[in-house]
């Protein structure tokens, strides 16, 4: 479970100190979203219990957590994303990075340290400690996790009314099997990554550009 020990680490809370995660680096459609929490005091237990990797929550509990985090006076989160466009232009990578400056940027000050999950540093006005794992290790970057998978996830969802043969309100454009099936059948949307095999390959044996 993550705690606060991390933080508390680099002097939080009296040192400004931002977790950072971003979510949908793997799927074959829709933007990549990132989100930046600080905790501006030590959270309290019952708070504290409802944040976990946002993998590790069911769905239900993500939206219980992200509510809490959202009402919480104490917490101050920001989002960020980088589009599907920007995907492709600048690789899911460096779009990743790209999020979570732009996160970190609406916060209301920019903090004095920011903890990342990974191992690769984006580039950021504040000094940077990446963490491996740190959506397991560190609260401020699971509550991020949090934030950035609920938001991310009522996106998808949005889309999904419109394109729903991909299913994407159940696999939030990850490469499942009924996603691959609808792009055989119906073919690629302007919200998915052709760069990704699985939307290439579709591309080039239907030889089509994509479709609305």
């Amino acid at each position: 479970m993550p705690d606060f020990s991390l933080e508390a680490a680099c002097g939080a809370p009296q040192t400004r100190v931002a977790g950072l995660d971003e979510v949908g680096r793997g799927p074959l459609a829709g933007p990549v979203v990132a989100a930046a929490v600080v905790f501006r005091a030590v959270p309290s237990p019952r708070l504290a219990a409802m944040i976990d990797d946002s993998k590790a929550l069911t769905a239900r509990r993500r939206e219980r957590a992200y509510a809490a985090l959202l009402e919480d006076p104490d917490v101050e989160a920001a989002l960020g994303a980088a589009s599907v466009d920007e995907i492709e232009r600048i690789n899911i990578g460096q779009a990743c990075h790209l999020a979570m400056r732009r996160a970190l940027a609406r916060l209301t000050d920019v903090p004095d340290m920011a903890l990342i999950d990974g191992n690769r540093a984006p580039v950021m006005p504040c000094p940077v400690q990446t963490v491996i794992g740190g959506d397991r290790l560190s609260l401020s970057i699971a509550a991020a996790s949090i934030i950035a998978k609920v938001v991310r996830d009522r996106a998808m969802l949005r889309l999904a009314r419109r394109h729903h043969v991909y299913a994407w309100e159940r696999n939030a454009g990850y490469g499942t099997a009924v996603h691959l099936a609808g792009l055989r059948e119906v073919g690629v949307t302007r919200h998915h990554r052709r760069g990704f095999a699985p939307v290439r390959a579709q591309l080039t044996q239907l030889g089509e550009a994509a479709r609305p």
